[in-house]
């Protein structure tokens, strides 16, 4: 063997990168678990389960298909690399692209060879080439761009339907009494209770028990093939909603998959389309799910590579507030909302977008969370979170620390958002409508004290001028400044 092949455990496909140029007798792949990586963080125990034992299955994989293959565990990925390469006297390496660039930058000092990273269907040169040519980075305007170029639901150069975006039929709450199908648990083997095994000496955060992330890709393709089978028909109508007893609605909870390799984008793609065209499957709810693998997943990478490394950095509204303890720990407060989603991230390590976006980043971002600290738990909470899904979607939308560049507003609400698209505030201690007083909910009193705070950043801005007009209307201002100061207070001690 004259070659070593580096495969890291988010690139785990023999048919796309640096694998699609391997050779079984004389390449040897080589798999490495960085002790630095695990003991870096207290990460969600299901999380490191997910990561390792997919990578362990994939090496086995590889193996029984006739590759030479080592699963190594080092120190540092650089090191077990140099390591291996002096055993076996090969100084000559090939990896796929990096995902990240932390991983960019560990291999600054390390001669290896790149292959274009083909795990996303647009090129970062292309997607260059069309941010450079933007005043503003619309997502919108990218993801027409994609259907074209892919001639994805499109009649000529129309779009299929006479509409690009069926968004304002994506935005229903849930019925009473609304029951989507239940994913099914999977039964794991030696290798997945090997590595839970080992997790469990570690200090993590979570539920251990992993019973629903697929570790293997024919396990990922029957996560897929479910979502098509039980859940594609809906998912449009109610991809917003947050249901309270329904965990995954009827999301395809295929995105971790997507992130390590076990799915190809393409591949979905073209499975939701096969189903499409067997005309069970509204447009709504096609396109919806289609515009998130072509759009956003492709829009957010480009994004993450264009800003540059030290985006992450950014902190534009000036936020220098502690993570608060209810995000670690949902004992610390009594709003339903967080304790609910908050309890679910620890016991399953996922939940939907909404939640994300519109209970988790929307608190950060009303109490001053540093972003920095707050995108530090995300990495560390979620299944599928990776550098160039969480840096864009935390740092430029979820908190607008960035000032704009990536969204021209930022995705704030009070409770009444919360109360319309979930069902927590039914029994909750605090009420969505009032803002000041012992039952004022924490999100509707900070949401206008965010408003009050950062007017002078926001006034300029033609899309916030309804809430800031709606906050000169306020004739409770002063009330509404002390009830959030105690609020915010209180949050940070972990008192409500």
């Amino acid at each position: 063997m004259n070659r070593i092949i580096y495969v890291p455990h988010d690139l785990l496909n023999k048919n796309f990168g640096a694998l699609k140029k391997a050779d079984k007798k004389n390449d040897l792949i080589v798999l490495i678990e960085s002790a630095q990586t695990i003991n870096s963080k207290r990460w969600h125990s299901q999380r490191l389960q997910f990561i390792i034992s997919s990578a362990r299955h994939f090496a086995q994989e590889l193996t029984d298909s006739g590759f030479n293959v080592i699963y190594q565990k080092s120190a540092t990925t650089i090191q077990g690399l140099t390591q291996i390469g002096k055993q076996h006297k090969i100084n000559k390496f090939l990896t796929t692209y990096p995902t990240s660039f932390r991983r960019l930058e560990s291999f600054k000092d390390f001669s290896i060879e790149f292959v274009d990273n083909d795990f996303f269907i647009t090129p970062i040169s292309e997607f260059t080439d069309w941010a450079k040519s933007q005043k503003s980075f619309k997502m919108e305007g990218f993801y027409r761009q994609q259907r074209v170029k892919l001639n994805v639901l499109m009649e000529g150069k129309d779009p299929l339907g006479g509409e690009w975006n069926y968004d304002h039929e994506n935005r229903n709450p849930v019925p009473k009494g609304y029951k989507s199908h239940e994913l099914v648990e999977f039964k794991f083997d030696e290798i997945d209770n090997q590595v839970a095994q080992e997790i469990s000496q570690l200090t993590t955060w979570g539920e251990g028990q992993n019973k629903y992330w697929a570790t293997t890709r024919k396990q990922a393709l029957k996560r897929l093939d479910e979502f098509l089978k039980y859940n594609f028909k809906e998912f449009g109508a109610y991809e917003d909603a947050m249901p309270i007893d329904n965990w995954s609605v009827n999301h395809s909870v295929i995105s971790p998959y997507l992130n390590n390799g076990l799915l190809h984008p393409l591949e979905v793609v073209d499975a939701a389309l096969k189903k499409f065209e067997s005309g069970e499957i509204p447009i709504a709810s096609c396109e919806g799910f289609i515009r998130q693998i072509i759009g956003w997943r492709e829009y957010v990478n480009g994004m993450y590579w264009f800003l540059g490394s030290e985006y992450q950095y950014e902190n534009q509204l000036a936020a220098k507030r502690d993570l608060l303890p209810l995000f670690d720990d949902p004992s610390k407060t009594k709003m339903n909302c967080l304790a609910t989603i908050v309890t679910d991230i620890q016991e399953r390590a996922w939940t939907h977008h909404i939640p994300r976006l519109m209970v988790l980043s929307n608190l950060a971002n009303l109490t001053g969370v540093e972003p920095i600290q707050f995108l530090d738990w995300m990495r560390r909470v979620f299944i599928d979170a990776t550098d160039w899904v969480m840096v864009p979607n935390i740092i430029g939308m979820g908190l607008h620390a960035d000032g704009g560049v990536m969204m021209t507003k930022p995705y704030i609400s009070g409770g009444s958002y919360i109360s319309k698209m979930g069902q927590y505030c039914k029994g909750c201690a605090y009420d969505p409508k009032i803002r000041v007083g012992e039952k004022a909910c924490p999100f509707t009193t900070l949401y206008w004290n965010y408003l009050d705070e950062h007017q002078d950043k926001f006034k300029k801005n033609h899309r916030m001028f309804q809430q800031l007009n709606g906050l000169k209307r306020l004739n409770d201002l002063g009330e509404v400044r002390k009830q959030a100061s105690l609020f915010l207070k209180q949050l940070s001690a972990g008192e409500i």
